[in-house]
């Protein structure tokens, strides 16, 4: 029987805060994981190293032993949405610059394909309804968390080094409107986490690209 590891990398949105381990996306995800294992005689061992609060910055140095150690097969990489994000002590900067944050994907998924991973799937992040303006600056969340996504989509469309990107920006906001709703009602009351509808999007966006990366790698 082979072994597949997928690895979920990313910040709150992937762990899942505020909202009880059984509801979340990841764990939907690797419950519907299990069925194509038995087809293929496989054991598909899915693991969440997931941080709240996370940035690229910070996620780059916990990579080696939280992830590449374990030799995963496929990696979810998900950040940006505290990249994007402003301090008081930030002066007006964000948290992870722009030219900082598109470096830092790039060197995660460097990193990660040097280390033995065979599949990469990169996705950006739902948008945002939190349009308060962001500490010393004049941008909002909503506009600072949109920048950002374009940033993830331009890595997406100009590297083939991974399997997929996912861009959950423009897929979010059909797959609400698909279930009579709005983005602000899969959203926490803060505009930025996932509510119990943000996990069931989550699932019906992700889950297709991430079975057909698993099925394809298992039966390479």
């Amino acid at each position: 029987m082979g072994v597949i590891k997928i690895y979920f990398f990313g910040d709150s949105i992937c762990f899942g805060q505020y909202v009880s381990p059984h509801l979340t996306w990841v764990h939907a995800i690797s419950e519907r994981l299990d069925p194509i294992g038995r087809e293929h005689a496989a054991s598909i061992i899915v693991q969440n190293p997931s941080v709240n609060g996370d940035t690229t910055s910070l996620a780059l140095e916990r990579l080696n032993f939280d992830v590449i150690f374990h030799r995963p097969d496929v990696v979810y990489v998900q950040f940006g949405m505290n990249d994007c994000n402003h301090r008081e002590t930030d002066n007006g900067r964000p948290r992870v610059s722009d030219e900082d944050f598109t470096a830092n994907l790039r060197e995660i998924i460097a990193k990660l394909l040097a280390g033995g991973t065979r599949a990469v799937i990169l996705a950006n992040n739902h948008p945002s309804t939190k349009i308060d303006l962001l500490p010393g600056g004049e941008v909002t969340y909503e506009r600072s968390n949109a920048h950002y996504n374009g940033l993830v989509r331009k890595i997406g469309e100009e590297h083939n080094a991974y399997s997929t990107f996912i861009d959950l920006e423009a897929a979010f906001s059909r797959v609400a409107e698909e279930k009579a709703a709005n983005v602000g009602d899969a959203l926490m009351a803060d505009g930025v986490h996932l509510g119990r509808l943000g996990h069931e999007i989550y699932t019906e966006i992700v889950w297709p690209k991430v079975s057909d990366v698993v099925t394809g790698l298992m039966k390479a």
